[in-house]
């Protein structure tokens, strides 16, 4: 409805005047329509979202360096975002990316340049990245709880990839659901809007039902009703007080002084 703006690509007079048309009521501010070839504008558009994936797959990189070297991605992620060079966005550590745009469209535009004879090795390593930020989760769990998670029950909060939408395309979630699952372990999940149907584990109809019987909390989509939880109920319902924050939601000093085992990605704990 507000588009930053409108790439089209077309070599017919007729068929682009149909677009500035169209598009004339989403535009009235100023023109945001960029007229250009029709190859031009396919790889402006996977070249977008693959810039956008690059950045967060970086991100997630430098966030488990800084965990490595006892640094807190947070700061540096202020640090560097401040430059007006680089700016703020998506600059934000997490369990990977997923859902219908990103990984595809790696994908696409790293086939299209092998297809023409130019690899492009950046977007291969931006892919691969981002499958192995996908297992940081399940790492951090079997590390706190042991490999053999036989007879444990874990709460997971959040399916779909990202917030406001039901998409499970690609979700880091699945991956670690099925992490838990092979371990042995009982799976407890909700979220505000996925209904997936996921053999083996329980979809909860509420944050605090997820919780019942769980020894520990997993957070992977970061819906805004996560984001200041009742920390004394939560406490109260995990069998042990640990939290394993994908999108790293809380402050950690707040989280230590209420007495929580408190892992994010990349924050100084």
């Amino acid at each position: 409805m507000r588009p930053d703006r409108i790439i089209v690509g077309s070599d017919d007079e007729r068929a682009t005047a149909l677009l500035r048309e169209l598009y004339a009521p989403f535009q009235r501010n100023h023109d945001r329509l960029m007229l250009m070839g029709v190859r031009s504008a396919e790889l402006a558009k996977y070249a977008a979202n693959a810039m956008l994936a690059t950045r967060i797959s970086f991100m997630n990189e430098l966030a488990n360096l800084a965990e490595a070297l006892g640094a807190d991605i947070e700061e540096v992620r202020r640090g560097i975002g401040s430059d007006p060079r680089i700016g703020t966005h998506f600059l934000y550590p997490g369990a990977g990316f997923g859902g219908s745009c990103f990984p595809k469209d790696v994908k696409a535009l790293r086939h299209i340049a092998e297809s023409a004879g130019r690899p492009l090795r950046v977007m291969a390593a931006v892919e691969a990245a981002n499958d192995a930020q996908k297992h940081v989760l399940g790492a951090k769990i079997r590390a706190r709880f042991g490999k053999d998670l036989k007879g444990r029950t874990f709460a997971i909060w959040g399916l779909a990839f990202k917030p406001n939408t039901d998409d499970m395309r690609e979700a880091p979630s699945l991956t670690l659901i099925d992490e838990l699952l092979a371990a042995g372990a009982a799976v407890r999940a909700y979220d505000p809007v996925a209904r997936p149907a996921i053999g083996n584990i329980v979809i909860a109809q509420s944050a605090n039902e997820a919780l019942q019987g769980a020894d520990a909390l997993a957070i992977v989509t970061e819906w805004a009703e996560f984001r200041a939880p009742d920390f004394a109920v939560l406490r109260k319902s995990l069998k042990t007080p640990a939290i394993f924050d994908g999108r790293n939601l809380y402050d950690p000093a707040m989280m230590k002084s209420q007495g929580f085992e408190y892992f994010p990605i990349g924050r100084k704990v």
